[in-house]
């Protein structure tokens, strides 16, 4: 088996390439290639944290076969300098069921997860936007930030966070890592104004995004809020645009931003206008109108992981990365 630390993984798996996997993710999804239970949260009493399993299995050629993340979340973590998600991704091989490979949760899920809303843009953003709006300055926030630069020019960078300082760390980052120059903002509706292109990665349990907020035209990447009882949009907002989703069934058992207006009765589940990979393999047009407003609520999938658990796998063998151990 090999084990695959987080910085090979940054190495082998760059954006630009897992945005390609991610697509074929998304395609093999609404084409019914995999099998995935919704993904299982243990939540113990005596405990702050939780435990997220996701496992499935992937056919088709070429990085496909059986797969499982397993993930921690630890509240105190960040106080300690440590990231708030701790796990692995583990895939087998396709012949024998043996492990093939063990790697770092994280680096995987800030890739793919970033990867599959530069997806997402490219489908559904218009061809001209490029004034960008972060809400959050964390993992996603950064990874977000990379890969929307892949898929559109961006002549504008706005970020807003709860804490300043945060902010002001994620705007060095980007000048020093990326050259991208970015304003900080002193709220959700600064950074938002006139943006077509907006990524949400927070923790929020409450709206952040207001109808009024959204700009005619704009695109919404929707990643931050993936439990039931938290939630970045407001109902009026998700009632605006037109609603898209990496599954129908995960957005209407898992997201807040989709059951709180369908509570509310301002929407129903018919809402959802279709899944990324539909309109990736042609079944939706997706965007029909210049000034639409499009939504894409990206709840996470284990397709996604176990696609790149294997591209990873692949890339990190055929450059001789990685430590191979043997459990026999």
């Amino acid at each position: 088996m090999l084990l695959i630390d987080r910085a090979t993984v940054r190495k082998v798996y760059p954006i630009r390439e897992a945005t390609q996997v991610m697509a074929e993710a998304m395609r093999r999804y609404s084409k019914k290639m995999v099998d995935l239970p919704l993904r299982t949260i243990l939540r113990p009493e005596k405990d702050t944290g939780l435990l997220g399993t996701m496992p499935g299995f992937v056919s088709g050629e070429g990085w496909a076969g059986y797969g499982v993340k397993a993930m921690v979340l630890k509240p105190e973590n960040p106080g300690r300098g440590l990231e708030l998600h701790i796990g692995v991704v583990l895939v087998f091989d396709p012949d024998t069921g043996a492990p093939l490979a063990l790697m770092d949760a994280g680096a995987v899920t800030a890739i793919r997860t970033a990867s599959v809303s530069a997806a997402a843009t490219d489908a559904l953003a218009r061809r001209d936007a490029g004034d960008l709006a972060v809400l959050g300055s964390g993992v996603q926030a950064r990874s977000h930030l990379e890969a929307m630069q892949v898929v559109r020019p961006l002549r504008r960078v706005r970020v807003w966070s709860r804490t300043r300082a945060n902010a002001d760390v994620y705007r060095a980052w980007a000048a020093t890592e990326l050259g991208i120059e970015v304003e900080v903002t002193d709220s959700p509706a600064e950074a938002l104004a006139g943006a077509d292109l907006v990524c949400t990665a927070t923790a929020a349990k409450e709206p952040l995004v207001e109808a009024a907020d959204l700009a005619p035209g704009v695109h919404v990447n929707a990643v931050g809020a993936s439990f039931l009882d938290h939630r970045e949009l407001s109902s009026a907002a998700v009632a605006k645009a037109s609603f898209f989703v990496d599954s129908r069934e995960s957005a209407a058992a898992e997201s807040g931003d989709l059951r709180a207006p369908i509570t509310e009765g301002l929407i129903g589940l018919d809402h959802i206008q279709a899944e990324l990979g539909e309109v990736l393999l042609g079944a939706h047009p997706g965007r029909r109108e210049e000034r639409e407003v499009t939504v894409f609520k990206s709840l996470g999938l284990g397709v996604q992981d176990i696609m790149s658990g294997f591209a990873i796998a692949e890339a990190a063998a055929a450059q001789g990365l990685g430590q191979c151990i043997k459990l026999d």
